[in-house]
């Protein structure tokens, strides 16, 4: 089956449009779930020209400094920009993951990389993070440090993210693009883009060929 591609550009217009306050009354359509040539609903785009991966050093949960491209280099990697007090799609993303994970073998989990990057590091501790994630996965890469450096990490690969602010009921929210992006084992390039709107079943089925980087 196969899908349209587009263009990075295109991409990144409609990646940096779509923000989510999670937990807000903020609300958008997902400009990554696609339509295959024959009709049916994808969860992934794919990306004609693969972001680079960031040149992001942070610290993980163990408070130790973790270097992404070192750390995940010949890797199926999926990385994720979101923050622990999100009460609705940071969670269900980062489950959703979960859930299909388990549903490969233990060598394809062994090799798989799943990187929660926090948008609200002030909260989001290493402890915090490795509190939240041992919830989820203790597999999955949390990692914390300066909101600059998260921020411009973000930008390269399309993904707005603003700086942590009191909503009108005085919670504090983190507004951030609510994309996944999977990089390929072979090239290390960041290939797909899965929106908020992705399920067990859309992870399910697409893992096992993001194992090999293979397009879904």
């Amino acid at each position: 089956m196969r899908k349209k591609t587009f263009a990075v550009v295109a991409l990144l217009a409609a990646a940096t449009l779509t923000l989510s306050a999670c937990g807000s009354d903020d609300s958008g359509s997902n400009p990554v779930a696609v339509v295959s040539e024959d009709g049916k609903r994808q969860a992934a785009t794919v990306l004609d020209q693969p972001f680079t991966k960031p040149d992001l050093v942070l610290t993980d949960t163990q408070g130790k400094s973790y270097d992404l491209r070192k750390e995940t280099a010949g890797h199926p990697t999926l990385i994720y920009f979101g923050y622990t007090n999100c009460p609705d799609v940071c969670p269900l993303t980062m489950s959703n993951i979960a859930v299909a994970k388990k549903q490969l073998s233990k060598a394809e989990q062994d090799e798989l990389r799943v990187v929660f990057v926090t948008t609200d590091p002030d909260r989001d501790t290493p402890a915090a993070l490795g509190k939240w994630l041992k919830g989820i996965d203790p597999q999955v890469v949390g990692l914390s440090g300066k909101f600059a450096t998260i921020q411009a990490a973000a930008r390269t690969v399309g993904i707005s993210v603003e700086a942590p602010h009191k909503d009108k009921n005085g919670k504090i929210v983190s507004t951030h693009g609510t994309q996944v992006v999977a990089f390929s084992p072979k090239t290390d390039g960041g290939y797909l883009l899965y929106g908020e709107d992705a399920t067990v079943d859309d992870y399910t089925k697409d893992l096992p060929k993001i194992i090999k980087g293979a397009n879904p």
